[in-house]
């Protein structure tokens, strides 16, 4: 078994999943609520980035519902930036890991 091929290997994939997730930051997903009234883009950092309201929502009486629908809205935004997110660490280091059975890499970034 050659050691250092092997080393080297593995510091070539940490090398590879460190920059993967840094390019996190350049993965978009964009979540609504309301029928389009509220939008938010998070990107795959799991950071808000975006937010937009329509105006018709910014009555004192909608206060509550615009809470919610924010809510919503980020958390949808979220969700999808990290399934996008794993999504291209998996695709940057496919073929370099062993498929370990119950090793996670979805939480490095």
């Amino acid at each position: 078994m050659d050691f250092s091929n092997m080393f080297g290997q593995l510091k070539e994939v940490q090398e590879k999943l460190k920059q993967a997730q840094e390019d996190l930051v350049n993965v978009t997903a964009e979540g609504d609520a309301g029928g389009g009234m509220v939008k938010a883009v998070a990107n795959g950092k799991k950071q808000v980035i975006k937010l937009e309201i329509d105006p018709l929502l910014c009555k004192e009486e909608d206060r509550e519902m615009l809470q919610d629908l924010v809510v919503a809205a980020v958390n949808q935004a979220i969700k999808e930036a990290d399934q996008k997110g794993q999504e291209r660490l998996m695709k940057t280091t496919k073929g370099m890991m062993p498929n370990i059975p119950g090793m996670d890499f979805g939480n490095l970034g």
